[in-house]
């Protein structure tokens, strides 16, 4: 059972109590790319590189060290809304974990020599996404769904923005974004509640922390565009999207997430799967995802398939969301796609690195975070009806938006 409590700076702290010989520990920070200054385009993600970089007490190598040592990892990623740093370690370790977390967090001092050489490690990570057209379509489908907003900016920046980012960019960003109501500590593993708290006080508690003053600035305007570009690669690429539920609209959140899992989840036997690969053989890899951020949330259908095949695999996506916007699912049916959702979930959690960012997450946007019991009864209560409803809100073809990158 999770435990939510606050610590005397305002930090919140969320923590599940295991009896695994394996922990993990992180912070989640509620600032993401949609919050830089839009002449710093990649920003937030170079403060996370350059966060493990040196603090007043360590050098780079010690901070790497200092859980390689007992079999420890140390990690960190960034996304258009948070960013994240964890560890997971084994359990006797928890406090050693918690003191490296703090000193990165805290006390990390951003060496102008270190800044240079991380940008060319960023730079060759910019190099990878456009070298890899199934990573980059995505990018560009978001600045194409997004175009002019803050949820367009691309989460690694561009060579251009990141030559121009300063040490003092990064300490700015930090002071206006990193504040105590914007932060949450998340722990899975074998500590009690108590033991935990005490050492975040000691390592975290104490260090005094301004409210957030942010105000986001809201998407509101969506325009349906289609694109094609050509590309070096024997498969076109197609992604196909629109604006979906935002985190906060929780009855049709739910019911769109589980519309999502069926037509293109993890399972081979989904609607969009079954329809392009199965039957028809165009496609190798088609799938389904939905994203939903604090105002608003995004819908998308990837696939790749032969160049000649293109316009024969877009009508039969849209054909199956046709269908389940027009015939309601069977018991049986409805009962089968929650089954699977509600296994993969659980699978999901079996891995507890992603049970702790996932109730980190939660506890960015919510006080109250629910147990496995409740989100199985939450999605237990979505009914065919809600799914027909939000198929018939969101799958209106002259909303889809269309980035296709061409093969040969």
């Amino acid at each position: 059972m999770h435990q939510i409590v606050r610590l005397q700076n305002g930090i919140k702290l969320i923590h599940q109590e295991t009896a695994a010989s394996v922990s993990h520990f992180g912070i989640l920070v509620n600032a993401g790319t949609r919050d830089e200054d839009p002449q710093k385009m990649g920003l937030a993600h170079f403060v996370e590189h350059t966060f493990f970089k040196g603090t007043e007490k360590r050098k780079a190598y010690q901070i790497i060290k200092r859980l390689e040592d007992v079999g420890g990892e140390l990690n960190a990623s960034t996304d258009k809304e948070a960013t994240y740093f964890h560890a997971s370690f084994l359990s006797p370790d928890y406090e050693r974990a918690i003191e490296l977390l703090s000193d990165i967090f805290f006390n990390s001092t951003f060496p102008e020599k270190e800044l240079e050489k991380e940008k060319k490690v960023v730079a060759e990570e910019i190099e990878y996404y456009e070298d890899t057209p199934t990573e980059l379509i995505f990018d560009e489908f978001e600045a194409l769904a997004f175009d002019g907003h803050p949820l367009a900016r691309n989460i690694l920046g561009t060579k251009k923005s990141l030559k121009k980012l300063s040490q003092q960019d990064i300490f700015d960003f930090i002071e206006n974004q990193y504040c105590a109501d914007n932060i949450v500590i998340s722990s899975v593993g074998a500590i009690t509640l108590k033991k935990l708290k005490n050492l975040c006080e000691k390592y975290f508690g104490g260090h005094p922390l301004k409210n957030s003053c942010r105000v986001r600035e809201p998407f509101t305007h969506f325009t349906p565009n289609t694109l094609k570009t050509r590309k070096k690669t024997s498969q076109t690429h197609i992604v196909l999207g629109t604006l979906a539920y935002p985190v906060h609209e929780d009855k049709k959140r739910n019911a769109f997430a589980l519309l999502t899992n069926l037509l293109g989840g993890q399972g081979m036997y989904t609607r969009l799967n079954t329809a392009i690969r199965e039957k028809h053989g165009w496609a190798y890899a088609v799938e389904a995802n939905y994203t939903p951020f604090s105002d608003t949330g995004l819908f998308t259908v990837y696939l790749g398939c032969e160049p000649q095949k293109t316009e024969q695999c877009i009508e039969e996506v849209f054909k199956v969301f046709n269908n389940v916007s027009n015939r309601k699912l069977g018991t049986l049916q409805l009962h089968n796609a929650k089954r699977q959702l509600i296994g993969q979930m659980a699978l999901n959690n079996e891995a507890r690195l992603n049970e702790m960012l996932s109730l980190g997450r939660t506890a960015l946007f919510f006080d109250e975070v629910e147990t496995m019991e409740e989100t199985i009864e939450r999605i237990n209560e979505v009914s065919a009806e809600d799914l027909l409803e939000v198929a018939n809100e969101v799958f209106d073809r002259k909303m889809f938006s269309c980035l296709i990158f061409e093969g040969k």
